[in-house]
């Protein structure tokens, strides 16, 4: 494996490594397994390596291939969290925590990166389709009940209204 620096935009600099094609292949392969049933991961890895393969047969280099992918662990856990949204996770991001340890890869910036000060909260369309009827149901019985009250008093001010405008053409 080779090491080497590429300085990026804005004063950030990055450390990359890089690897062939096995060995990538390899590394998202170990770190999908901990996170995705087998099934998964062979689609996945099956997926990567065809694409690496389109894109060599496109004209590009093995190393700018590997290169815009990136780390196979980042990677690895961008599809596994992609799966748990979808409802299909298993087990644990252990494949990329136990590697996270040799990441060389390091990026300096020259100001305070903004963090989220919130919580993402993901809910289920099935309570998002039962909180937006509850929340019409209650609108429409919240019309209901002032079209209920006012109705009495709009029913006399047209009545006045109408009386008025008949005595005004006689």
């Amino acid at each position: 494996m080779e090491k080497r620096g590429t300085h990026l935009p804005g004063g950030r600099s990055r450390m990359r490594i890089n690897m062939d094609r096995t060995e990538f292949i390899e590394r998202l392969q170990r770190a999908l397994a901990g996170g995705l049933g087998s099934g998964l991961v062979a689609e996945n890895v099956r997926y990567y390596q065809e694409y690496i393969d389109s894109e060599i047969r496109k004209g590009k280099s093995e190393e700018e291939v590997l290169s815009m992918l990136g780390d196979p662990r980042l990677l690895a856990k961008s599809i596994i969290e992609a799966n748990k949204h979808a409802g299909q996770s298993y087990g644990s991001n252990r494949g990329y925590d136990e590697e996270a340890e040799e990441t060389v890869e390091t990026v300096d910036f020259d100001g305070d990166a903004e963090k989220p000060n919130g919580r993402v909260v993901m809910l289920p369309g099935w309570l998002i389709m039962l909180i937006v009827t509850v929340a019409v149901v209650v609108l429409i019985g919240l019309a209901t009940a002032l079209f209920s009250f006012f109705a009495p008093v709009i029913i006399v001010v047209l009545i006045a209204i109408l009386i008025v405008k008949i005595f005004q053409r006689r």
